[in-house]
C-alpha cells in the first residue's frame, strides 16, 4: 500500500490540506489549522500537502484550486472543500467522524 493510503486508512478522521508555499490563502490557513490539530489532539490528525511536491498525487485527487481540504476516514473521503475554512467549522466537521 502506497504512504499515502496508509495515512488515509486510520480510523481517526485525517484533515489534509493540498497547498502551496506561494499561495497566499494557504499561508493563512496555516494558524487555523494549528488550532484545529491543537483541539482534536489524538482524535484526529492535520496533514499538509504540498502540491508542488506531490503534483501526482494532487493530479489524481483533481486538486485544481488552493488550499483544497479533506477529511478522509478509514481509507474514504467524507469530505472536500475549496478555500479558505474556519477552525470552529473544521473541528466540527472533524468531530462528526471521531
Amino acid at each position: 500500500m502506497s504512504k499515502f493510503g496508509e495515512l488515509i486508512d486510520l480510523r481517526i478522521p485525517i484533515l489534509l490540506e493540498f497547498y502551496t508555499d506561494w499561495d497566499e490563502t494557504s499561508a493563512a490557513m496555516h494558524p487555523v489549522l494549528k488550532d484545529v490539530a491543537a483541539a482534536m489532539g489524538d482524535k484526529g490528525k492535520v496533514i499538509k500537502i504540498n502540491v508542488d511536491k506531490n503534483a501526482e498525487l494532487a493530479e489524481a485527487l483533481r486538486v485544481k484550486s488552493l488550499p483544497t481540504l479533506m477529511i478522509y476516514k478509514s481509507g474514504e473521503m467524507r469530505w472536500r472543500q475549496s478555500g479558505e475554512q474556519d477552525a470552529n467549522t473544521l473541528i466540527g466537521l472533524m468531530q462528526e467522524y471521531i
